[in-house]
């Protein structure tokens, strides 16, 4: 029998509507969350704090208005955590501009934007609130239009009420 997809590198896999999250788990915290596309499966968590986790993330799919409580990794440097704070101020259904987070903790939009790339814990830490000044931006490193990574931001913008904007009307998942 050929294991799942995942099953060596993820502790659980939560099925979402733009296909999967992957749960990485290590020392009784979460390492990371990854989006990852249809072609994973669910996986039952093989652990406690795998199992909270996502148990908590098929809550978020559920209701956008859930919140958070993980025990998550140290990640990041000193600046990206500064970003990663500012990211997670905002409020559902709202999105702030590269330049505009840029402004809140005094650097570069490029800056910002690699921060948001290097995220361990999507979801948890909504980088896909923050946009370009004209339109998408990128999300998760990725930056092709019509990608998968871009299509997640959009459905996640779209599940969490964000207003209408121009690039919306693209997504595949409206």
């Amino acid at each position: 029998m050929t294991p799942q997809p995942g099953s060596d590198l993820f502790s659980a896999i939560v099925d979402a509507p733009f296909g999967a999250v992957g749960i990485r788990t290590e020392a009784g915290r979460v390492r990371e969350l990854v989006y990852l596309p249809p072609q994973f499966s669910e996986m039952a968590a093989t652990e406690p704090v795998a199992l909270e986790a996502a148990a908590q993330v098929a809550r978020y799919l559920a209701d956008p208005d859930f919140s958070f409580s993980l025990p998550l990794a140290a990640a990041g440097t000193a600046f990206q955590r500064r970003v990663w704070d500012a990211i997670s101020a905002i409020p559902r259904g709202s999105v702030l501009t590269y330049g505009q987070v840029a402004k809140l903790v005094g650097s570069a939009p490029r800056a910002v934007g690699q921060a948001c790339g290097a995220n361990w814990f999507p979801l948890v830490i909504p980088c896909h609130r923050v946009t370009a000044s004209g339109g998408l931006g990128g999300f998760s490193n990725h930056a092709d239009e019509n990608g998968f990574h871009l299509s997640v931001k959009r459905w996640l913008l779209a599940h969490e009420g964000a207003a209408k904007i121009p690039w919306q009307q693209s997504s595949i998942f409206s």
